[in-house]
Order: structure tokens, then sequence, then C-alpha cells
């Protein structure tokens, strides 16, 4: 049995963006529940199998904040998820008022009026694309810079009520905070990232608008327990989880269909018949994130024949989590259709979908958890879904495989990622 002296150091070695550690599944046949150590060298729990790791996913046990925080353990120098955050006395009641507030702001109503919106900016990034492509002298154009980047900012900044002519400055703010390694630079990155949205709330009291930080402003006045700090605090969360996990899983989704062509092919063939199941099994197997969701126990909690005791970190490990075979007993790949392949596909509720882990090498921070359903977009719904801009817009000229996107390492494998089975 591993000790702590001995545990593994996260993040773990991996072959490629594309496949996760091979350790995770070493550490799956040792036990659902395992001892690691932080990047920070702090030791914490690894909660590595399907089914403990759902039941922990909300239980009220753990949570982000910390019984004492001077002896929490450290994960690392990020300015986000780099330890205990939030009061400890008071963590329920803020989760609830968050709920509360944010339950209004991602109506299903809101989102609704906001996909023919989103088609739009879909239409536009692809004529952007393609237009590039046409004038590229060696026929590659860059897919991060034309899609994935500039339409998950140009969602999130018209959800929130945030100018787009500043994304690229909280892009950067971004980065900086979510860097293992930032330190002192990922503090101060914070701190402005913090005083960035006040400025922007302060505006929206001055002007409101039908946007997410407008409600946030309006729900002080009903709850004038809701600071400024707490606003800004919250505003933040959402502009930097709202577009870095999407950014993220557009890249590493489109690379997945580029290396499997025979997936490729059978999606575009069938936008409207496969488009939700593939966009399913991405969110399942891409895994940008080198650990996972950071908790601590607030308890003695007893899980998995394993005591995690009281103040303990517990990392909930989805990429391992999601490849769990003791849940999954099936080969978890995408048909290319469903009449020649009849095993089912993995679908959402099969899966831990961790929204919450930006890039490689970074920390998150789980403010996922308090937007509502409502707010996750329907592939089957309206001229928004996915596909539809597949089978309307240019298809002709999106090319063979490899030529979307540039300066990305690839690894041809038969079927998905390799630990996707």
């Amino acid at each position: 049995m591993t000790t702590t002296e001995t545990a593994p150091r996260m993040p773990f070695d991996r072959p490629d963006v594309l496949q996760v550690a091979p350790l995770y599944e070493v550490l799956r046949r040792e036990g659902p529940v395992v001892p690691v150590r932080t990047p920070a060298g702090d030791p914490a729990w690894l909660v590595t199998r399907y089914d403990e790791a759902r039941d922990l996913w909300g239980d009220p046990r753990l949570g982000r904040s910390h019984p004492a925080p001077e002896d929490a353990a450290k994960i690392s120098d990020a300015a986000v998820m780099g330890g205990p955050s939030g009061r400890y006395e008071t963590e329920e009641a803020d989760h609830t008022r968050m709920r509360r507030l944010l339950v209004p702001a991602f109506s299903a109503k809101r989102m609704r009026l906001l996909g023919d919106h989103v088609q739009k900016l879909v239409d536009g990034c692809i004529d952007a694309m393609v237009a590039a492509h046409d004038v590229s002298a060696d026929g590659v154009v860059d897919l991060h810079e034309h899609l994935s980047f500039p339409l998950p900012v140009a969602v999130i900044c018209e959800l929130l009520g945030v100018p787009y002519a500043d994304r690229d400055y909280f892009s950067d703010l971004s980065d900086r905070i979510s860097r293992m390694s930032g330190g002192d630079d990922a503090r101060v990155a914070q701190v402005e990232f913090a005083g960035y949205t006040a400025k922007l709330a302060a505006a929206k009291r001055i002007e409101p608008g039908e946007d997410v930080i407008s409600d946030l402003v309006a729900g002080q006045i009903a709850d004038p327990t809701f600071t400024d700090a707490d606003l800004a605090t919250l505003a933040a969360g959402l502009l930097f989880a709202g577009h870095e996990t999407t950014v993220n899983r557009i890249d590493l989704g489109v690379i997945m269909l580029l290396t499997h062509p025979e997936h490729r092919d059978a999606l575009a063939a069938d936008p409207d018949g496969l488009a939700a199941t593939t966009v399913e099994e991405i969110l399942r197997l891409s895994a940008p994130g080198g650990l996972g969701l950071v908790r601590y126990a607030h308890e003695d909690v007893e899980v998995g024949g394993v005591t995690i005791p009281r103040g303990d970190a517990v990392i909930l490990s989805s990429p391992s989590a999601n490849r769990d075979n003791r849940h999954l007993h099936r080969r978890r790949r995408v048909r290319p259709h469903p009449a020649a392949q009849p095993a089912p596909v993995v679908r959402a509720r099969h899966a831990l979908l961790h929204r919450g882990e930006p890039g490689p090498h970074r920390a998150a921070d789980g403010v996922h958890h308090a937007v509502p359903a409502a707010a996750r977009p329907d592939p089957g719904r309206g001229r928004g879904r996915p596909g539809h801009a597949l089978r309307q817009r240019h298809r002709r000229h999106l090319g063979p495989a490899g030529h979307l996107v540039s300066g990305v390492a690839t690894k041809r494998q038969n079927g998905w990622p390799a630990g996707s089975a």
C-alpha cells in the first residue's frame, strides 16, 4: 500500500494532451481512494473510481473552505484553487446565496434567447476562418485563433455584460491566476481581476443591462450582506470559468476528431444525429487539467474502505473516474453510426463531466458548480445546436484532417485516444 512518504506527486506525467496519465489506471487498481501529494508537495487523498467520485461530488461533508486554514494542505501556488477558499462558518449559506443569485441569471428563457445570437457568432467565426484559409500560403489556419478562443469569449461577454474589447486583458489575467507556479504574480492578477469586475459592477449600477452582472447588482438590493467584494469575486470567477473551460474543450474536441477521421467523417455526414453524443464523449474524454476538483473534509469521511480525517485535502479526479471500467463495462468510444455500431455511446448521465479544469498544469475554481443546468447548451434545441453551422457553413472548405489546426502535435491511434477504453 502506498504511504504518504512514497505517494506520487501530482500532476502525473501524460503521453500527450489527448491521453490521461497511465498512472491513473494503476491507482484505480490500488484502490478507490489513495494517498498522493499535491503539486506543492503536501499530502492529499485522490479519488480514482467512478462510484466513489460520484458519491463525494455533492457530499456536504466536503467543502472549499477549511476548518483551520493555516493548517490546510497547500495545492499549488496558483491564486485559484491553490488552497482553501471561502469562510468555513458560512460556506453553506454562501453557496445557497450564490445559487439563488445565479438561477435567474442563467434561466432557460435567457439561454433560448441567446441561442440565435450564438449562431451568428459561430457563423462569423467560421467565415473568418474560411477567409484566412483562402489567403493562407500553405492552406493552414489556426482554429484556436479564429474559433476556439473568440467564440466562448464573445458568448461569456454577452452573457455577463463584459466589453468584448477587453478580451485580451482578462484572458491574460486568467492565465496568470491559474498558473500553478504563479506565486505572487498570480495573487496580484487575482486582485486586479476582482478590481476589474468591481468597475464593471459600478458601471452597471449607473446603466444596468440584460446581463448577469446587472442581475448580481440588483441582487444586492434584496441581500445587503452580498457585498461589493463578494460580487466582484463571483463575477471574476464566472468570467474566468466561463471561457477558459470551453476554449480548451473546443480545441481538444477538434484535435480528437482530426486524429480520428472516421469519426470526423461520420459526424460531418450526420451532424444532427451524432452531434449530441459526440459532444458528450468529448466532454468525458478531454482532460486539459492535471488535477481535479479540490475539496477539504469538514468531518471524518468514510469512503472506499478509507477514513479521510477532518481537514484533509481531497482531489476528485474526473479524468480517472470517467475511465473506470468497473462502472463502464463496454469500450467507451464514439460509434460512427448507431446502426453499424449498436453498442451505446456513454452519455452525460454516465459520466462525471467536470468542466472546471483550465489548461494543462493549471488549477480550477469549480465555480461552475453554482451554474444551473439550464445554462448548459442543448445540442438538440433550435438553430444553435451543434452541427447546424457545420452543415450550413462552408463544409467544402474544411479540408483534410490536420488543415485546421496549426502548431499542434497529435498522435494517430485506433479509436478514440488511448485510455478512453
